[in-house]
């Protein structure tokens, strides 16, 4: 993977993160007006699910070849950010209802032990079952996204013989939603180890690019997501299709995933030529992407808290955007404490996951 790629892969991160923040702050009891570019949310999380597939097909192949050090950086990846996220979650909410009830109002604030436990176990989004994070509903992707890497690390480490009916056993594991958006994640992988891919010509690259950007602004402006699970709901029926939950646009997000990959595909071949300003905009790009986890898993109790605080006047931006100024302060000093020091909690369990190997499979140095 190139730098100057690898740069653009950072920009494309904190971009969707921005969005997802965008989609979940355009409310009326913080801006009168609909924000722009305030409906892409979702299809921020489809971007983030390929990303992670080709990230994690590359440091597998490149880096972390050992299961230890694969573990040991993915728990210290999530951790870092989902416990204080949690934690936070709970605390922000409490003080926040406290000053501005009605802004919770759609938010769930029962069962402390059930919703922490479910959060911190990543067990929230199993099979038809969907518990919320308090008022942190991003957190939902997680718990999908922890099961895709159990499931890349299984099939990367474990014999094939019979790695595959772990995998198997697996899906019945997690159930049919997580499944369901499997296929989206598995194109980064693809993505990575499909190596004619890296050999079309500058052209052909930048052909990607433009077919799959205009694609991608024709599939918002057609609302296919939407329509997409409108053709679930007809198929599935009234009753099923609410169990769905964030799956229920799984068919939409196949053709946006899709379309996600081939422009990947497209600026990884032609990143050559964007490098001077890739290049030119490499420190503000790395820094911001440095916080990526911590924005969008802390981005929603921390706005609902801040605008319980301010509780200002909806009418015009000014309220959103001191909202927003302060969430980008406390995601910037909590990240700066979390996401930031995960390294060292990387390198801690590393250690300890190497001890248990050499205890128990004394034989096997690389693998299990």
């Amino acid at each position: 993977m190139g730098q100057a790629f690898s740069i653009y892969l950072d920009l494309v991160r904190f971009t969707a993160a921005c969005l997802v923040y965008l989609y979940h702050s355009n409310q009326r009891l913080l801006v009168q007006e609909g924000l722009v570019a305030s409906d892409y949310g979702h299809s921020g999380v489809v971007v983030f699910f390929v990303l992670s597939g080709l990230v994690i097909a590359f440091i597998t192949d490149t880096k972390e070849r050992q299961w230890a050090s694969y573990a040991a950086s993915r728990i210290a990846r999530i951790y870092s950010v989902a416990l204080p996220a949690v934690l936070l979650t709970i605390l922000l909410d409490t003080v926040g209802r406290q000053w501005y009830p009605v802004l919770y109002a759609l938010h769930p604030f029962d069962q402390f032990s059930l919703r922490s436990l479910a959060s911190l176990l990543m067990l929230n989004e199993l099979w038809f079952f969907s518990i919320t994070t308090f008022s942190n509903g991003p957190y939902w992707s997680i718990g999908y996204e922890v099961w895709y890497y159990v499931a890349f690390g299984l099939w990367a480490f474990l014999p094939r013989h019979w790695g595959r009916w772990v995998l198997v056993g697996l899906a019945f594991l997690v159930g049919p939603k997580i499944v369901l958006m499997a296929p989206i994640w598995g194109l980064g992988v693809l993505l990575y180890h499909w190596r004619q891919l890296n050999h079309i010509s500058v052209l052909q690259g930048w052909a990607l690019v433009v077919v799959s950007t205009a694609g991608i602004v024709a599939f918002h402006q057609a609302n296919l997501m939407w329509r997409s699970a409108a053709l679930l709901k007809e198929l599935v029926g009234a009753h099923w299709y609410p169990l769905y939950t964030y799956s229920r646009f799984f068919m939409g997000d196949y053709l946006l995933g899709a379309l996600v990959f081939l422009h990947f595909a497209g600026i990884r071949r032609v990143s050559g030529q964007l490098a001077p300003v890739l290049f030119w905009a490499q420190r503000p790009i790395r820094y911001l992407a440095g916080y990526t986890l911590s924005l969008y898993l802390l981005h929603q109790p921390l706005f609902l808290f801040w605008a319980a605080v301010l509780r200002g006047d909806p009418n015009g931006y000014t309220y959103w955007a001191m909202t927003t100024a302060l969430v980008a302060v406390s995601v910037w000093a909590i990240g700066w404490l979390t996401e930031n020091k995960r390294h060292v909690l990387k390198h801690w369990l590393e250690r300890q996951f190497l001890r248990v190997q050499a205890h128990f499979f004394p034989s096997h140095a690389a693998k299990i």
